[in-house]
């Protein structure tokens, strides 16, 4: 079966991945929409490789309406929501009511509003196929299986690139050194993220709407070697794991072909040379990214939204100079506390949720917060 794909953030680290499944896999894979927010040379080099598809720079004025033309594309089989953080949200919804699949490795559109982003796509009768790697190990090893049957889910972490790290040095962390991730090579918001924990707290909150469990059902379990990519754990106690070298083009491969498997240029793990595979606790202490996590879960409401859009903004001003490293952890919980959760939000309410976030993250460290381009039209 070949599918005709649309990648938005066809130029970031997810995106060109994608773009080497595509090329991998002619047969299969058909790209017939590409986007980029600002890398205009680099979305010109990707039109004339794939000359029959069609292009959007989104970070034009105009850009955001035809975003959303790119991600309702007539013929367009499945689209790819590779944008970072919560501005590929309303391009998702778009996507869905037009009745297409999507593959999502934004994970904070399932954070800021998974309920909606499901129920969506259960009344359109579309996929929501996940493509993070843990997300999509764990639907590998549910497939087929009664939901009945599970028992937990565990997401697996590198630990980051401070996983050793005593106080002192967490205190003391630079932005060039919170970057080095010690397995992926990732963007710079997400590889923050990974250094705080963060992006394994969202990571939760995703897998909650994602697999329909409840947040007591989600854990972590700090895996340096990042082969196993998460478990599965069934009520007669067995465990299923997915394995492969740590290479996004495995479970982005898979999201594309679902639900068949083919043979294409990715290499087999080696179990030689691979080792030995280890497993720690995460240290709540220290990294308190899973509490905050695990309790705006817990809460729902627009309280997943609120710590996204707060995490995005303290992400930012860590990158910038303007806060230390531990003041990101600080700075979410403190517009937390602030903000009071909606319940069963609609849309509107979780924009303007992520909006209030936002400002009040900018206003407590003296800095301009940067607001996405996402609006309440697309229901």
């Amino acid at each position: 079966m070949s599918r005709n794909v649309v990648i938005l953030g066809a130029t970031g680290s997810i995106g060109r991945s994608a773009l080497q499944v595509a090329r991998a896999l002619p047969d299969r894979v058909r790209v017939v929409g590409l986007s980029a927010h600002r890398d205009a040379e680099g979305l010109a080099a990707l039109a004339a490789e794939f000359p029959g598809a069609r292009t959007v720079l989104s970070g034009l004025p105009g850009g955001a309406d035809r975003l959303l033309d790119l991600a309702t594309l007539p013929g367009a089989d499945l689209v790819l929501v590779a944008i970072v953080g919560i501005g590929g949200l309303e391009p998702a919804l778009a996507a869905i009511g037009a009745g297409k699949d999507i593959a999502v490795a934004s994970k904070e559109i399932l954070v800021a509003a998974g309920q909606i982003v499901m129920e969506a796509a259960a009344g359109k009768g579309v996929r929501v196929l996940p493509v993070d790697s843990e997300h999509n190990a764990i639907f590998q090893c549910l497939e087929g299986r009664e939901p009945a049957t599970v028992r937990r889910l565990v997401l697996t972490c590198s630990g980051g690139p401070f996983r050793k790290a005593g106080r002192a040095e967490i205190e003391s962390a630079t932005p060039g050194q919170a970057l080095r991730h010690p397995t992926w090579a990732m963007g710079k918001k997400i590889s923050v993220d990974s250094a705080t924990l963060f992006n394994k707290g969202l990571e939760m909150i995703e897998a909650r709407w994602l697999f329909g469990v409840p947040m007591s059902a989600i854990e972590v379990v700090i895996h340096p070697q990042s082969v196993i990519h998460s478990m599965v754990e069934f009520v007669d106690a067995s465990i299923l794991a997915q394995m492969s070298p740590s290479d996004m083009r495995f479970p982005i491969q898979y999201a594309f072909t679902w639900p068949e498997r083919v043979c294409g240029s990715l290499e087999p793990l080696d179990f030689f040379r691979m080792g030995r595979l280890e497993f720690e606790r995460p240290r709540s202490e220290d990294f308190p990214a899973l509490d905050l996590a695990r309790r705006a879960g817990e809460a729902g409401g627009t309280w997943p939204a609120i710590l996204n859009a707060a995490n995005e903004t303290a992400v930012e001003a860590f990158l910038n100079g303007h806060i230390a490293f531990p003041e990101i952890w600080g700075l979410v919980a403190e517009v937390m506390d602030a903000l009071a959760p909606t319940e069963a939000p609609t849309l509107k309410e979780i924009i303007a949720a992520d909006h209030a976030a936002r400002t009040l993250a900018g206003d407590r460290i003296g800095a301009p917060a940067h607001h996405p381009s996402i609006t309440a039209q697309t229901t």
